[in-house]
């Protein structure tokens, strides 16, 4: 499936998609869709506490689900690669995909189909690695375990030409305080 279109309405519906990103191959769905988000838990044979990752797809949007320290769109502006950023006392936001610790990991993503699902759907979307819990990361879409492509209700046709340029984000942990804390490079 490509159709934008019909991608939104099936997320706004509660389904799950297999798609690329601007890192890898991912695993998503509405951000603010409890039941799909919890498929997504299933699917990937996940523990809940493990939370997820969402995308979005403006400045905006990250300003409406956490307070953005200056530090941040530094961060951004300057990583030679994408970079994912915990964010403390996110909002409006399902409780599944917060921390123990009350944080929120975001990626403001730069992929144009992504923003372009993210923007129609008017809400970020979740994205994980499409593998099951503990397996590698595929990085082609022939390496995705086929578990992960029954479970899924759409896959994305750019999955199947899908070449990616970075193996996965950074990812940092940004607090309040400005305290950086890098947790993957």
């Amino acid at each position: 499936m490509s159709n934008i279109h019909e991608i939104v309405e099936q997320l706004n519906e509660g389904k799950t998609m297999l798609y690329p990103t601007d890192t890898i191959l991912g695993i998503g769905c509405s951000a603010k869709n409890e039941e799909a988000i919890q498929k997504i838990f299933d699917i990937k044979n996940r523990p809940s506490s493990k939370s997820l990752i969402i995308l979005v797809d403006s400045p905006k949007m990250l300003q409406d689900i956490v307070e953005v320290p200056e530090l941040a769109w530094d961060l951004m502006d300057f990583n030679e690669k994408p970079i994912t950023i915990i964010y403390d006392n996110p909002k409006g936001l399902p409780k599944s995909l917060i921390a123990e610790d009350n944080t929120i990991a975001i990626r403001l993503t730069d992929d144009l189909l992504c923003k372009k699902i993210i923007g129609r759907l008017k809400a970020p979307i979740v994205s994980t690695s499409a593998n099951l819990s503990g397996e590698a990361s595929p990085k082609i879409f022939s390496e995705v375990n086929p578990a992960i492509v029954e479970g899924v209700d759409i896959v994305l046709n750019e999955c199947k030409t899908f070449d990616p340029q970075f193996t996965a984000s950074t990812i940092i942990k940004l607090g309040l305080d400005n305290q950086v804390k890098v947790i993957r490079e």
